[in-house]
């Protein structure tokens, strides 16, 4: 059996407990901390398909690798995220524009 805890401090940490025969009870082994993921989803708008994809650009620079802190509304923040996907689900004219929906996969590496 396996199970995780997030503490307060959102750092995710993983047991496993293993019954061995000959022991009363069960071993539980301490795995350390993990990394999580977190998906966001949302929508770029713009006046043209190229300054559309200047955004776009500028988004899929952030897959380098690095840790990056994103930034969400109310002020919150989240800290150490890897980008590891960056797509585009559609592309559409939009009034006077054009949008596109996104998804981005972040890895949190540690909290």
């Amino acid at each position: 059996m396996t199970s995780r805890c997030e503490s307060n401090r959102r750092a995710l940490r993983t047991t496993m407990e293993k019954a061995v025969p000959g022991l009363d009870g069960v071993l539980s082994i301490h795995l350390g901390r993990r990394s999580r993921k977190i998906k966001q989803r949302g929508t770029l708008r713009a006046k043209s398909r190229t300054e559309l994809h200047k955004k776009i650009d500028a988004i899929s620079a952030c897959m380098d690798g690095r840790a990056h802190t994103l930034m969400v509304e109310g002020g919150q923040q989240y800290g150490n995220l890897r980008m590891d996907v960056f797509r585009i689900t559609s592309e559409r004219i939009s009034g006077a524009g054009v949008v596109a929906d996104y998804e981005i996969v972040y890895k949190q590496l540690r909290a």
